[in-house]
């Protein structure tokens, strides 16, 4: 009888409503960028030389990647293709849980950053953003007379 009346997962419907709740309070954008559970993912790091940032957007075409870098902040967009089968009317989807559509992140990078030595490169599925922090902020030796 239970699964007469309940057709799916009920603890799946619960976990999936619990996810969404809490997407719509994790929204507003912090120092760093948006919250978690964004499209694409990101991986933010840094050496004293360079910020490198990897998003992570496998079936994206590349040509529709659009970075751009304006008064330190760094914008990421682009559009994902839907690849679910429209034109056979006897297909249908049960679930479908791929991420579709336009997207955008906006970053802030840091004072140090150098808005003229910027490189982004896509390879399997993965945008890597290289940005180069200013000569004068590195970390230099200064010998002692």
């Amino acid at each position: 009888m239970y699964r007469s009346l309940f057709p799916r997962d009920m603890f799946a419907e619960m976990d999936r409503l619990q996810r969404e709740m809490q997407q719509a309070f994790d929204l507003s954008p912090t120092i760093r960028g948006f919250g978690r559970n964004g499209f694409p993912a990101l991986n933010i790091g840094g050496t004293p030389q360079t910020v490198e940032i990897y998003a992570f957007a496998p079936g994206v075409d590349p040509s529709s990647l659009e970075v751009n870098l304006e008064r330190g902040l760094l914008t990421i967009a682009g559009q994902r293709a839907n690849n679910l089968p429209e034109s056979d009317t006897k297909a249908a989807v049960h679930i479908n849980e791929r991420f579709e559509g336009s997207f955008r992140r906006v970053l802030t990078l840091p004072d140090d950053a150098d808005p003229d030595a910027v490189t982004a490169r896509y390879r399997d599925g993965v945008l890597h953003i290289s940005v180069q922090r200013q000569a004068s902020s590195q970390p230099r030796r200064i010998t002692v007379q």
